[in-house]
């Protein structure tokens, strides 16, 4: 996982992803667009979707840091017992 910011609508999310050095404003899985830093995406969010009213301040959004490691599994107990045994 990415880190982003995110907030939830009644419609589908927001999302504020980091896109290496870049960030990606996202309506649910639709991009809107891509820019420098994450507060410039929220200026372009409020702007196409002001009915949603999103917050304006990136603290009001809930972050997600990066997560690069979830996707591998938790070492098994041989594993442990082997580091542990070092």
């Amino acid at each position: 996982m990415l880190a982003q910011y995110v907030f939830t609508s009644s419609n589908a999310p927001f999302r504020i992803v980091r896109h290496g050095h870049r960030w990606r404003a996202l309506f649910g899985d639709v991009e809107t667009g891509r820019f420098e830093n994450p507060e410039d995406a929220i200026r372009d969010l409020r702007q196409l979707f002001p009915e949603a009213r999103l917050p304006r301040r990136l603290t009001d959004w809930r972050y997600l840091p990066d997560a690069a490691l979830l996707h591998v599994p938790p070492p098994s107990p041989a594993v442990v017992a082997r580091l542990a045994a070092a």
